[in-house]
């Protein structure tokens, strides 16, 4: 089992930042890759960022590429997502997940932070 741990959300007006947090604990070995997804009121969840843990390699969602960044902090077992240039659209709950290993999916979920961009 993988605990996790997301803080950082808040309310932000357009065109700032925030950077959330993800604290990961247990059976932490086992981490293969870690996320962040966001779900909107009424919308599915989405991937937003990934990172491979000890590679480093990345992906992003188009909508947030150039304006997100994921980095993690191997002595501190945590991932973190800078987001910067919020948009209202960007309003969500974010969370965190793990992917055990190089296949399959993510098992392994936060229990999510609100974010809120205002217009």
């Amino acid at each position: 089992q993988v605990q996790l741990v997301e803080s950082g959300g808040g309310l932000v007006q357009a065109g700032g930042s925030l950077r959330l947090s993800c604290a990961a604990s247990g059976r932490t070995f086992s981490i293969y890759r870690m996320g962040w997804f966001r779900q909107a009121p009424g919308k599915e969840r989405e991937s937003v960022a990934e990172i491979t843990w000890w590679s480093s390699e990345t992906s992003y969602a188009d909508s947030v590429k150039g304006r997100f960044s994921i980095f993690r902090d191997n002595t501190k077992m945590t991932v973190y997502l800078q987001m910067n240039s919020l948009k209202p659209e960007d309003t969500a709950v974010y969370y965190c997940a793990v992917r055990p290993g190089g296949t399959g999916g993510f098992d392994y979920w936060g229990r999510g932070t609100q974010v809120t961009v205002s217009s």
